[in-house]
C-alpha cells in the first residue's frame, strides 16, 4: 500500500475531489486551511493580508497500483494551471490497524 498526500491550492479543492472520485479512491483525510511555501517558484500560503491565499492537504492510503495513476492525475492538474500550484508525496504503508 502507498500514502499518498496532494497539498494544493484551495481553488482546486473540487478537482481533487473529482479526481479521488473518478479514480475510485473513497477513503481519505481531508485538512483545510494549511499553511506553506512551495519550495521552487511557489508564493507563499499563509491566510494573511500579504499571502491571503491557502492551501488544502488530502491524505489517501491506496493500492500499490492505484499510486502512478493518482500521481498522473495530480501532474495533469498541476499542468493545467501551474500558477495555482499542487504537490504530491508518496510513501510505503507497512501496516496499518
Amino acid at each position: 500500500m502507498k500514502s499518498v498526500m496532494i497539498v494544493f491550492n484551495q481553488a482546486n479543492t473540487e478537482r481533487v475531489e473529482y479526481m479521488l472520485d473518478v479514480l475510485g479512491i473513497r477513503g481519505f483525510t481531508f485538512f483545510e486551511q494549511v499553511q506553506g511555501c512551495g519550495s521552487k517558484t511557489g508564493d507563499p500560503r499563509r491566510g494573511t493580508h500579504t499571502w491571503p491565499e491557502m492551501n488544502s492537504c488530502v491524505i489517501t492510503v491506496v493500492p500499490d497500483e492505484k499510486e502512478d495513476a493518482l500521481l498522473e492525475a495530480v501532474r495533469k492538474l498541476d499542468m493545467r494551471n501551474e500558477e495555482v500550484g499542487v504537490r504530491a508525496f508518496s510513501w510505503t504503508i507497512e501496516k496499518t490497524v
